[in-house]
């Protein structure tokens, strides 16, 4: 069976030494969370992950979920009891505020959270994720009724939440949503309507399921100008806080997936169930935007995760493997062969999932201190320089770390040989799981098209600007630094190639978009080598100083910095070719006649 252990000493690395936590303490929620407090939370946190989450993956993929004649859906075995225990721990309310019942603490905390609980059982993760995410959007949209009558119990687990965005003739284009509400004369509307592909929308493991649901009032304008946003319990509450009779929504089918079977995939049949208005009429895709962003950011950190465990076993088993001899002669001399890990190529896949998984645990963990600061933060200015940085990396966190994390969850697999294509080693699992990262909360060619085609334009290119500034002044301040050599000068080159590649676009992409289009994809790949790379620097920089500290870490630095080194050395170069991709243009890419393909 697949193992896991979530990775707290590398979290605390970064929020200790990389992006030191107490630097925040001005912020509310982060003066309670000291370093000593911050390690005890995530090792129950991580504890919770491995002995309640992880050994039910196997269970939940081959269990799956269960429809019933009536509509109701049942998950796998296990799945309710590991739920109660997560709810129990007061985890969906980690970083919730603490007027609704939540405990205040750091988002940042919580997005450590969804990668332990990610890893250890996708599935059963993304009950508790899509709610955190619900609550996000009621937050800030939600009136002051909605909030108190859902709020609490949500944040208590005690109900769940869902996103009901696309139907069957939709795809990414919800300008085409048929979903209609009518006013019912009593500040409710009749919600009218197919949704599909909607993840948990039904399931046995709460009370009651708090449905945010898009719909077209009467009357509204066409396209995605005239959508507005609902909230329709599936059973309605009192006045009092209880719940009443059933609403008029109900689960019409489960999809046969992939993967991610412990989690309900349903398509939801709404028939003039009761909803209530949230945020402004026809404002509606502006309030769901809140809770998109919060899931694509979340669907990033579910593709380093399955990166990341399925690097774990893949380790695992390069030690105990026994195959062939070292081409410089055998290792282990008192056994028949050696271990597989001893051979280059076998290291040269290990690695590069590895620099790639501390790299994109930095990046979260960076990205997720913006948010706090974006959200918590009484400086105006700190917080549009956040906001800015949230906006432009949230398609880089979303696109890059799921492609790259599936593309490592397949080289992973390969490790195990023909063994790795048979279910009982897990590693098809995380495959399968992984997949989907890729397509949920807008596919990632979406994802490159609205960095290239929205946020590298944004306010006049503010964000992307500070991106380079920020890092080219880490260069500029670093580059007389011996021990960061190795580090500054590809980063120096990278960050070049994205700014050639970013003037490129503004020469050719104005006049014919098809330009943007073709290269969005590369651009997006080539924006997060970068990224990853300037993680990669800042980790150097801090694991030196730690390493000169003593305190017995230095093996555990030297192993940081060989990691880093790989990055630097053997993947930071694709910048190079992604830039002459996108300068390569769209001439040939739309050249080819439609009935050709």
């Amino acid at each position: 069976m697949p193992v896991y252990k979530a990775p707290v000493e590398d979290v605390m690395f970064l929020l200790n030494d990389v992006f030191p936590i107490e630097r925040y303490n001005n912020l509310p929620g982060f003066a309670d969370a000291t370093p000593d407090t911050v390690e005890a939370i995530l090792g129950e946190g991580a504890k919770l992950c491995e002995e309640a989450f992880a050994p039910l993956n196997r269970v939940g993929d081959e269990e799956g979920c269960t429809r019933h004649p009536d509509g109701s859906v049942t998950t796998p075995k296990g799945f309710k009891d590991a739920y109660e225990a997560f709810t129990a721990g007061g985890w969906m309310g980690l970083s919730a505020p603490e007027e609704y019942g939540g405990q205040g603490l750091p988002t940042t905390l919580n997005s450590v959270m969804q990668e332990f609980m990610s890893a250890a059982n996708l599935a059963l993760g993304m009950y508790p994720g899509l709610t955190q995410g619900a609550i996000a959007a009621l937050l800030v949209h939600g009136s002051d009724t909605i909030k108190k009558t859902y709020l609490p119990k949500m944040i208590e687990g005690a109900w769940t939440g869902t996103m009901n965005l696309t139907e069957p003739h939709c795809g990414t284009d919800l300008g085409l949503l048929k979903t209609k509400a009518v006013p019912n004369g009593d500040g409710s509307y009749a919600i009218t309507g197919t949704k599909i592909f909607i993840s948990a929308g039904e399931h046995d493991m709460a009370d009651n399921i708090v449905h945010l649901v898009l719909a077209r009032i009467e009357g509204a304008p066409a396209g995605t100008k005239g959508i507005s946003l609902f909230v329709v319990p599936k059973i309605l509450v009192k006045e009092d806080g209880s719940l009443a009779e059933r609403n008029g929504v109900s689960c019409g089918s489960l999809e046969h997936k992939m993967g991610i079977h412990g989690n309900a995939t349903c398509v939801m049949n709404y028939d003039g169930a009761k909803g209530w208005l949230i945020g402004q009429e026809n404002r509606g895709l502006n309030a769901m935007f809140v809770m998109m962003n919060e899931a694509r950011l979340a669907v990033g950190v579910q593709g380093l995760a399955q990166s990341e465990v399925a690097y774990q076993n893949a380790v695992a088993y390069a030690k105990d493997r026994l195959q062939g001899r070292s081409l410089t002669g055998p290792k282990f001399p008192d056994k028949p062969a050696d271990p597989i890990i001893v051979h280059p190529d076998v290291r040269r896949t290990l690695l590069s999932i590895k620099a790639f998984n501390e790299a994109a645990r930095a990046l979260v963990l960076w990205t997720a201190l913006k948010s706090d600061v974006a959200h918590r933060s009484s400086d105006e200015a700190e917080r549009q320089s956040a906001d800015d940085h949230m906006g432009l990396l949230t398609p880089v966190v979303k696109g890059v770390l799921t492609d790259v994390g599936f593309d490592n969850a397949v080289k992973a697999q390969q490790m195990f040989g023909g063994h790795g294509y048979i279910e009982e080693w897990g590693m098809s699992q995380f495959v399968r799981d992984a997949r989907i990262t890729m397509i949920y909360e807008g596919a990632n060619g979406i994802q490159a098209m609205d960095l290239v085609g929205r946020k590298l334009g944004k306010d006049g290119g503010r964000a992307v600007m500070a991106f380079f500034n920020e890092v080219g002044a880490f260069c500029q301040e670093n580059a007389g630094d011996e021990n960061l050599k190795a580090f500054i000068a590809p980063l120096q080159q990278g960050l070049g190639h994205l700014q050639q590649a970013t003037m490129w676009f503004m020469q050719n992409a104005v006049a014919k978009p098809d330009n943007a289009g073709a290269g969005a994809t590369d651009y997006m790949h080539l924006f997060g080598i970068v990224a990853l790379g300037y993680m990669w620097a800042k980790m150097a920089k801090a694991a030196n100083a730690k390493k000169a500290q003593g305190n017995g870490v230095a093996a555990r630095m030297d192993a940081k910095l060989l990691t880093g080194r790989f990055f630097m050395e053997r993947m930071m170069p694709e910048t190079a070719s992604r830039l002459a991709a996108i300068s390569s243009g769209a001439d040939i890419t739309m050249a080819m006649p439609v009935e050709m393909f």
